[in-house]
Parts: C-alpha cells; sequence; structure tokens
C-alpha cells in the first residue's frame, strides 16, 4: 500500500485510523455508564439526557464542530483550562479530531449497547443477586458479558461513524496535512485541484474497505461472543 499511495495519502490513512480508534476507544467507558443509565435508572430528566445524547445525530456536523470549538478551543472555557492546568490542547490537533469523532460516533454507540442492556433477562441477575453477588458483581458477571455483542457493535458503529466523519471534524481541527486531514478531509482536497481525482479515487477505495473489513469485523465477533454465551 505504501507504494501505491503517495506519503501524504499514506499519512492521511494512518491518522483516520488512529483518531478512528482513539475515538472509539475513549467513548467505550462513558457509553457504556450512560446506556446503563438510559436503560435502568429512573428520574426526572432522563428525557432531557437521552436527547442531549443524541443531539449529535440530528445537528448539522458542522454546527457540532463550531460548538466544540466554542468550548474546547484555546480561549473556550473547557479548553482554556485543560491548557491552563494540564496542557491539553484540542483545537487543530489530532487529538481534537479524535474529539468530536467520538461526539459524533457516541450516539450511535450508547443506543446499540442500551438496546443490549434491555435484551438482558434481569431474572439472570436477581439469581446471581440471591447468590450474594453485589450490583456491581452482577453487572460486570453477568450483565456485561450478555450484553458483549451489542457493545461490540456499538464499537464498530462508532469506528465507522469516526472513520467518515468531516463536518465536525474539519470545522473544529481544520484541515491540516499531517495533523488533523483525515481521509475525508483528503479526498475533500484532491476534489478541489485540477487532477485530483485519481487520488480521490485511491482514498475512497480504501474507506470503502476499511468500512466492509468493520463491519464484516463486528458481524464475526458478535456471531462468536453469541456461540460463546450460548454454550455457557
Amino acid at each position: 500500500m505504501g507504494h501505491w499511495l503517495s506519503p501524504e495519502e499514506w499519512t492521511a490513512v494512518r491518522l483516520s485510523l488512529i483518531v478512528a480508534g482513539t475515538a472509539m476507544v475513549a467513548s467505550l467507558p462513558l457509553a457504556v455508564a450512560v446506556a446503563l443509565v438510559l436503560a435502568r435508572a429512573r428520574f426526572w430528566g432522563k428525557s432531557i439526557l437521552d436527547a442531549a445524547v443524541h443531539l449529535p445525530l440530528i445537528l448539522p456536523p458542522v454546527v457540532t464542530g463550531y460548538l466544540l470549538l466554542i468550548g474546547f478551543g484555546r480561549r473556550g472555557p473547557i479548553g482554556q483550562f485543560l491548557d491552563d492546568w494540564f496542557g491539553i490542547v484540542f483545537s487543530f490537533r489530532w487529538t481534537g479530531a479524535a474529539l468530536a469523532c467520538a461526539v459524533m460516533g457516541f450516539p450511535l454507540m450508547v443506543r446499540a449497547i442500551r438496546l443490549s442492556i434491555e435484551a438482558v433477562d434481569r431474572k439472570l441477575e436477581a439469581a446471581a443477586a440471591t447468590l450474594g453477588a453485589n450490583t456491581a458483581w452482577v453487572f460486570l458477571t453477568v450483565t456485561l458479558p450478555l450484553c458483549l455483542p451489542g457493545i461490540l457493535a456499538g464499537m464498530i458503529l462508532c469506528f465507522a461513524k469516526a472513520m467518515g466523519e468531516f463536518g465536525a471534524t474539519i470545522t473544529f481541527v481544520s484541515n491540516i496535512p499531517g495533523e488533523t486531514q483525515t481521509l475525508p478531509s483528503a479526498i475533500y482536497t484532491f476534489t478541489q485541484v485540477p487532477g485530483g481525482d485519481t487520488g480521490a479515487m485511491r482514498l475512497t477505495l480504501i474507506s470503502i474497505a476499511i468500512s466492509v473489513a468493520a463491519l464484516m469485523l463486528s458481524e464475526w465477533l458478535a456471531r462468536l461472543v453469541g456461540r460463546r454465551i450460548a454454550v455457557e
């Protein structure tokens, strides 16, 4: 692949994989916690939390990116605090691209995990509790393994969304080659220059191949986990 692609194109592919992987892994713990709250808890404002979680799905990606820029930019309240106290900078960095992708993919991950949690038979959890297991141990040993197919599906959905994210990313971190230029941004750049169709097509084919591979891996893992749960 290194001989087929130019160094700039290979950098965009590698950066996209890093950004999407980081977004997926960083979102997972919070997604599991939020999905559990939405699936099991009852409290005032639950519908508001649900709407806030799914808001990135209905907002234009550019709006989401702009809100991230306001909040996490160097002059934003959160961004300035992180920069001053921890030296963490998101705007115009690859970490900002990962943050934008995580925000956009988070609702898909939460939804998949929430549906999986709601499908768990509560009688199994009750049986474990009667044997002396506390709530946390029941979740770790009973609920979480049964939800694993949904968790895997949510992770892959988040990864695929992150691989294809463009609007929020380019608004928040711009399109800097080697730093924030992911696959969609690189394809867009190629379409704006004369003779860039060939490069755009190469990256498009790679993007399609990665997305298909991710979906196939998700299906395979879900079936593998499902068979193991059925055997146990």
